[in-house]
Parts: C-alpha cells; structure tokens; sequence
C-alpha cells in the first residue's frame, strides 16, 4: 500500500515538471518572436547590395463613399516621416518570411502575406560595410493584408504607426523609393486585382 502511493506521488511529480517544462519552452518561443533581432551576421548581399524585405500592410475601413483602403506605417527612428516595415533579409529565412518577420518586429501586426510588389534599390548610409561599401539596397517588397495589430510589439518603444489613405501615404512617405513601391507597386497591383474582380483574401 505504502510503495503504491509512493509511485503514484512520483509519477504525479514526474507530470508537475513535464507540465512546467512545457510552459517554459511555451514561454521562450514565443518571447522569441517577439524580439527583434540585431546584427549583421547572417545578412545576405548580392552583387554588392544589401538584401532587404518589406511590405505595405493594408486593410479596408468603411466610409460613406464604400470601403476604403488604408496602409499602415511607421514613425522613422531617425527623422521626420513615415515608412513601411522593411529590414534585413537574413541566411535561415526565405525573403517571405523575412517581411512578415519585419512587419511584426517594427509595425506590430500579422496577417497574410500576398503578392511580391518588385524590387526597389536605394542607398542607405547606415548600411555602409565591407560587403556593401557604397550602402547600396535592394528591397523585395510584398502587400499585406492585416488581420491582427499586435498590443506589444519589440520595436514599439522607438516606433508609432498611423493608418493613413493612400494619398496621405503619399504626401508623408520618408523615401522615393517607399513612394515608388506605393505608387507603381501596390497601387497598380491593387487595381490590376479589383479590375479582375478578384476578392483581397479575408476582408469583410
């Protein structure tokens, strides 16, 4: 009687700890994807440039005219005007999963990544090193579709974002090459979709 509660006592101890050993390992994966991630060691180059990964995180807002697109951006850590979420594409990560990496870490949100934009090359004097002395970019640009705005996120601390229209994207956009990727990108892709009638995945 007295070894059959003993082995019942151990074997519930025994599931105490696999049940605190879950949660930890819970715990840290999802603290991981929540920190941005620093540093220059897995960046990949390509004839010269760095290789970066973005998007145009959008949704549609009701108005009285219909529904109306909205993207969202970003306050710069650096100066005035607003951005979309772009960053390095690193060696463990297709560039998909790099811009939606990036739309989490700098904007808050997720959703679902839908079509490539184009590529769009400008120089960065931040990003000036030995692999790219010239500071020169490539950026892989995607739209996507927003379906969660994340309450915390890792770089909410030294960003805002705003959900603007298209024009005011426009007349607020820090770069050229952003406004191009707005303009001749998404703009364009978005009417090529509506003028097929082809429904964006997953808006009400």
């Amino acid at each position: 009687m007295g070894r059959s509660l003993l082995n019942r006592w151990n074997l519930g101890r025994q599931q105490w700890w696999s049940y605190i050993f879950l949660f930890v390992i819970t715990v840290v994966v999802v603290m991981c994807d929540l920190v941005a991630r620093t540093g220059r060691l897995q960046q990949r180059y390509a004839d010269g440039s760095r290789l970066v990964a973005g998007c145009i995180p959008f949704r549609y807002l009701n108005s009285e005219s219909g529904k109306v697109v909205h993207v969202l951006m970003i306050s710069s850590s650096s100066g005035p005007g607003l951005l979309f979420p772009k960053g390095g594409w690193e060696n463990d990560e297709t560039v998909r999963e790099a811009a939606v990496r990036e739309a989490v870490e700098e904007a808050g949100v997720r959703g679902i990544l839908m079509d490539f934009l184009g590529d769009y090359e400008f120089k960065s004097k931040t990003h000036q090193d030995e692999c790219s002395p010239e500071g020169l970019c490539k950026a892989a640009m995607y739209a996507l579709y927003v379906k969660e705005e994340l309450e915390t996120w890792p770089e909410q601390k030294t960003r805002t974002r705003t959900w603007l229209t298209i024009e005011e994207a426009v007349e607020n956009c820090r770069h050229a090459w952003m406004k191009d990727a707005l303009v001749e990108g998404f703009c364009k892709w978005l009417k090529e979709k509506m003028s097929k009638g082809e429904e964006i995945a997953g808006y009400d």
